[in-house]
């Protein structure tokens, strides 16, 4: 009989999520781990007609932990009954190490000798049987994109064991213990490069890699951006205008026609409106669910796709260079491009960086200078209609603030900046199944995030309105808007909102007939001044209240005088 509790372990980019997601079904819940925003994703696999859970662990290079996930990873590995270590078949010598350390914490174990395909490719030989001896526990190649030997791996879980021949270790003895390893169970052969491995290459070079990083990134977000609006204007409006909108007016007015209730369900609008009605049921519905959904189920398709082929590490590589200007390394890629999809994962995200400097940079460039798939839907939708060099002044100008900002926050900033260790595995035809699972997740985590805060939003600005409060604020702030910025009075109503939701913030400037520069003027500063409420919580919670303090000023100062820098440009 098995224990209960099986801990799938590896280094980053060794294909441990393809082996959890090849041995679990689709029922798996991602939660995070006690204490910290640190992501683990919990399935079940099936055993001899018993099930059993599978712990999907953060990805670690070595238990003697150097960030909050590997941290995390370590503490993980002490409850654990049993341990799957996955090993890179192509790195073997690298992933010996983190190998060595479970055995030392004499734990049932069991290897999958993952990439094994590959191996053939690159020339590699490895003598399983001799490895096995040598390590004293159970084996067995596979290929988590095929899926093969995964069967095998499933029905060897039961003979997971101790290692009896390993011993604890110092770090040196360790290392020397392995190239004894090395010598006895691998040979290499030479062979030519394949062309995978000649854009592999290429991607990293920053000659030939920075034109191709652009090419991605433009073509991902053109995928996303014309699919996402084919789905609008073809099945989400559609559903919209055609069922839901007159069945909801109907239903609503049948008990409501008129008065507190029926504005705040479908709004003051008198015909069917869902952009500027602000009903609960209209637009807290229609802007996260039609208007942001299908940008960002797009947008974490296309993310996974990236992670699964193996771009995102040569990105990360790619870009190390230039982020370490701003007191980042590479790795803070990855923060700014979920920010891309949504901010509040890539405020997690930032627990990727070691230092707190390098997660105060990271997180307060990506609240000031990084709109959300949310926003930008809104933008391109907002100011489309005047053009694209709009759109173009928008994101040229949060890409200088960027720059900028990181480059006086580098040397302001106390702490340190370490250099970026990232294993870069080779590119692989991505698991489509894998693909959709990962993708599913985060859309749903976006979903409990998103339609919430909505909903709130849009309530608690029909209350403002109907207390007079908008207009309090509208008088109060008037001076500031319209002499320092340009704007009218009335876009203090968005700027209110945009503290809730960035996206309906942006929707809410289109009734006031503003001018294009008045457009681009106002997209900035809601793009600059706060991070939305969800962020907002997440990053007082990543920061703490003190350098949260410090990161909002920032914002409030950057955005005015942004803002008066481009009234004086433009207007």
């Amino acid at each position: 009989m098995i224990a209960n509790q099986i801990l799938l372990m590896g280094s980053p980019n060794v294909g441990k999520s393809v082996v959890f997601s090849r041995l679990t079904g689709v029922n798996v819940i991602s939660s995070n781990y006690p204490g910290t925003t640190i992501d683990f994703t919990k399935g079940t696999v099936r055993i001899g007609g018993r099930k059993f859970d599978l712990i999907d662990v953060p990805g670690t290079y070595s238990l003697e932990p150097t960030s909050k996930a590997e941290e995390v990873a370590s503490k993980m590995l002490q409850t654990g009954d049993i341990i799957i270590n996955v090993v890179d078949a192509t790195n073997l010598e690298r992933n010996l190490y983190l190998a060595l350390e479970i055995l030392e914490k004499k734990k049932r174990t069991i290897i999958s000798l993952n990439m094994w395909d590959e191996t053939k490719h690159k020339g590699i030989d490895i003598d399983v049987g001799k490895l096995e001896e040598l390590l004293g526990v159970p084996i067995v190649p596979t290929c988590a994109i095929s899926g093969e030997g995964i069967s095998d791996l499933a029905s060897m879980i039961e003979k997971a064991k101790i290692s009896e021949r390993i011993r604890p270790m110092s770090e040196e003895e360790r290392w020397k213990k392995i190239g004894e390893i090395i010598g006895k169970v691998q040979a290499v052969r030479h062979r030519h490069h394949t062309i995978w491995e000649r854009l592999s290459d290429a991607s990293v070079n920053p000659i030939t890699g920075i034109p191709l990083a652009i090419i991605v990134v433009i073509l991902m977000f053109q995928v996303i951006v014309t699919l996402g609006n084919l789905i609008i204007e073809y099945v989400m409006d559609p559903i919209f205008y055609n069922y839901y909108g007159p069945f909801i007016m109907n239903a609503v007015n049948s008990f409501a026609p008129s008065g507190l209730l029926h504005d705040i369900l479908i709004g003051t609008a008198t015909e069917l409106n869902f952009v500027e009605s602000f009903g609960l049921l209209t637009t807290g519905l229609y802007v996260p669910l039609d208007m942001v959904l299908p940008f960002v189920i797009l947008f974490y398709l296309m993310l996974s796709l990236m992670e699964d082929v193996g771009y995102l590490p040569r990105l990360a590589v790619l870009v190390d260079t230039g982020l370490h200007r701003l007191g980042l390394h590479g790795s803070a890629i990855v923060p700014t491009i979920l920010g891309l999809g949504c901010n509040v994962p890539g405020a997690l995200a930032t627990r990727v960086l070691e230092t707190k400097k390098q997660r105060f940079i990271a997180a307060t460039l990506m609240a000031i200078a990084v709109p959300c798939m949310a926003q930008s839907a809104m933008i391109f939708g907002v100011l489309g209609k005047f053009g694209i060099k709009w759109i173009i002044i928008v994101y040229g100008v949060l890409f200088l603030l960027y720059i900028c900002i990181g480059l006086v926050l580098k040397r302001i900033v106390g702490g340190e900046s370490p250099e970026l260790l990232l294993e870069v595995p080779p590119y692989r035809m991505p698991l489509p199944s894998a693909l959709l699972k990962k993708t599913g997740m985060r859309v749903r985590g976006f979903l409990a995030e998103a339609v919430p805060f909505v909903l709130l939003g849009v309530f608690i600005v029909n209350i403002l309105y109907i207390s007079g409060a908008i207009q309090f604020l509208s008088d109060l702030f008037a001076p500031i808007l319209t002499t320092l910025l340009g704007l009218p009075e009335g876009a203090i109503a968005a700027l209110i909102m945009g503290f809730l939701r960035k996206d309906i913030a942006i929707g809410m400037l289109l009734p006031l007939g503003m001018t294009a520069e008045q457009l681009t003027i106002a997209s900035v500063i809601l793009c600059t001044y706060f991070p939305c409420i969800a962020t907002f919580v997440v990053l007082l919670r990543e920061l703490g209240l003190k350098d949260m303090l410090k990161a909002t000023g920032l914002m409030v100062v950057v955005s005015l005088t942004v803002g008066m820098l481009m009234r004086v440009i433009l207007i």
